[in-house]
């Protein structure tokens, strides 16, 4: 597994398995066969509903804690100064562990700038190792940037060859904080899974579309977490380490036009809004 260096001196492994939209029930059933696969990076958030089963499974996998990679998140009601350190280690307690690699800001909403001094106070007492933002935009980064003492080490936000993010990316240059994409294969879009760039660089190297992507993502530093209940494309999104793409072929690919999934608006549409108890799960 390649793993990213993160602006803090750690590292992150370069590919993870994510359990957004899984219930409990299928991260008990599906998080074993990724670890069996060889995934060792695992994305949850509070709002996913599914920490605990998260927690379960990992304690059920044998694996030592220290070999594993835990991100989660949390979603704006948990921003605020006060309420932020109380659900760090209300996360903690539902995984079950003592602390988490890495912690997101999910959305881009609510009080990030009060929150993200609890934050800071969860890496020095040893609860997070690593914190982040997920879906912010430039100028709410900034906002961060500004007042941390500890810089953000990643950031998570859609990416994919439809959507390559290269303007944030250059907008971000200095900072050292590595970019984990969602979507990374487009969201289950058939026209992006098929492309013909893709389809002849999967006859050249004997591999197929996915894989191609996914070793774009690779080769632009991406970390990823292409979602799959299927257990052989679990494997397949592993094997992407024995090829590399050439600098034409990499062009080609950033050269797709440029249009995103999901548009992040400005104000908090009404799901973010809504206040919920995460200590409801299965």
């Amino acid at each position: 597994m390649q793993q990213f260096t993160m602006n803090n001196g750690l590292t992150i492994p370069s590919i993870g398995y994510g359990v957004f939209q899984m219930s409990g029930n299928e991260v008990r059933e599906h998080l074993p066969e990724a670890i069996q696969a060889g995934y060792r990076h695992i994305d949850t958030a509070n709002a996913y509903f599914n920490e605990v089963a998260v927690g379960e499974a990992v304690k059920a996998s044998g694996i030592n804690r220290e070999e594993l990679f835990i991100t989660t998140k949390l979603f704006p009601q948990s921003y605020p100064y006060e309420q932020c350190g109380i659900d760090v280690d209300a996360s903690l307690e539902r995984l079950g562990m003592d602390y988490v690699d890495l912690m997101l800001f999910h959305q881009p909403y609510g009080d990030y700038v009060s929150g993200w001094k609890a934050m800071e106070e969860a890496v020095k007492a040893g609860k997070v190792k690593s914190i982040g933002l997920s879906n912010l935009p430039m100028h709410k980064i900034q906002e961060i940037l500004d007042i941390a003492d500890i810089k953000p080490a990643v950031l998570q936000v859609e990416i994919n060859p439809y959507w390559n993010q290269h303007e944030l990316k250059s907008q971000l240059e200095g900072t050292g904080i590595v970019f984990e994409g969602y979507y990374p294969l487009g969201h289950g879009d058939r026209k992006l899974l098929e492309e013909p760039t893709f389809t002849e660089l999967a006859d050249k190297y004997g591999k197929t579309n996915a894989q191609i992507i996914l070793r774009w993502h690779l080769q632009e530093d991406n970390v990823t977490f292409p979602k799959t209940l299927n257990a052989q494309h679990m494997r397949d999104n592993l094997d992407i380490f024995d090829f590399e793409l050439d600098a034409d072929e990499m062009n080609a690919i950033d050269n797709l036009p440029q249009n995103p999934y999901y548009q992040v608006p400005e104000e908090p549409p009404v799901f973010v809004l809504t206040h919920n108890d995460y200590s409801q799960q299965v």
